[in-house]
């Protein structure tokens, strides 16, 4: 599910991922599949880089 997540977000130009930024959102997206509990959305209002 992950990987087909990232290829269609990619495919679609919706986002550019270096190996960094792609682990992270694999190790989100994994934590949302597999919790027991529902996700709660995070705005993110700023950047390391």
């Amino acid at each position: 599910m992950v990987q087909q997540a990232l290829a269609q977000l990619q495919e679609r130009g919706i986002v550019e991922l270096d190996d960094e930024r792609k682990a992270a959102m694999i190790n989100n997206l994994m934590v949302a599949i597999v919790s027991d509990r529902a996700a709660n959305p995070i705005i993110n209002a700023g950047s390391l880089y």
